[in-house]
């Protein structure tokens, strides 16, 4: 066999075995988080018509027991409809896993708070599969509207949280055409926190996306109150630092405990938590 060929042999070859290592780079990524999404992502439909959303888990990932969700939407676009009983609400994934639960469930005027757990002994879910149901009827008026995860999103498992976990939200357009989500290609969203722990109280978040956009970063307690609101940024596609010193919008130095930074862009977002200590 010539060089050349021998060569062109060795570059196929090398070229399959990177695609395989990034394969198996990107399953094992997946699996060791939680992807949650509100689907579909994008659908049309008819002024004054019902429709619903899933919260879905997307793929096979991090176990986890139990579920707490912020759901957020425009009142003036949508009514939340609750199912009777609201039990009817939860999802297959967990009602198929453990027939005793703990869920509880409660409608706002513009956010819904839902808390699902598995009380069954050792029992967890990875995914994928529906977690949720949420059912709404669209207003009269022609527009485009959104269903997103407002900040206290979280995943634990037999007491303890389940960390990374990324989520989508969905577009509605009610009378309207509306860009297809679903045909876009995957989007890049990400944040890093180093030191995490943070020893002193300050640290650092690493954003880094590839869509240009308004980034909405924040820290909250686990409570849900909101602590610190960094300054919105118009950021453009790459990545970006931000840093931390462990103080609250006032100005007061935080206590020693564990705070969830959320990051928000165009529809998608977040959440990691950071350990503080003093």
């Amino acid at each position: 066999m010539s060089n050349a060929r021998l060569d062109l042999v060795r570059g196929r070859v090398a070229v399959r075995l990177l695609a395989l290592s990034l394969s198996m780079w990107a399953a094992t990524a997946h699996a060791q988080s939680v992807s949650v999404a509100l689907t579909p992502a994008a659908q049309l439909v008819d002024p004054g018509s019902v429709f619903e959303l899933s919260i879905t888990i997307q793929e096979a990932g991090l176990a986890f027991n139990g579920f707490d969700a912020v759901i957020g939407y425009d009142p003036a676009a949508l009514t939340f409809l609750p199912l009777s009983p609201t039990s009817l609400q939860q999802g297959e994934l967990m009602t198929g896993a453990c027939s005793n639960t703990f869920h509880l469930f409660q409608a706002g005027a513009a956010t819904d708070t839902i808390t699902d757990v598995l009380l069954c002994n050792g029992v967890s879910v990875t995914g994928p599969g529906r977690i949720y149901r949420l059912r709404f009827r669209a207003s009269n008026t022609p527009q485009v509207t959104e269903v997103h995860f407002l900040p206290g999103l979280q995943f634990y498992n037999d007491g303890l949280y389940v960390t990374p976990v990324s989520s989508s939200d969905a577009q509605i357009g009610i009378g309207m055409g509306l860009v297809d989500v679903g045909a876009t290609p995957e989007r890049k969203l990400e944040l890093r926190i180093a030191p995490n722990p943070s020893p002193g109280g300050g640290t650092s978040f690493t954003i880094e996306s590839d869509r240009a956009g308004v980034q909405q970063l924040a820290a909250y307690d686990l409570r849900g109150r909101l602590v610190r609101h960094f300054e919105d940024t118009t950021g453009s596609a790459g990545v970006r630092l931000v840093h931390w010193d462990g103080r609250d919008d006032s100005g007061h130095v935080l206590p020693p405990g564990v705070y969830l930074v959320s990051l928000r862009l165009e529809g998608r977002s977040v959440s990691r938590r950071v350990s503080i200590l003093r």
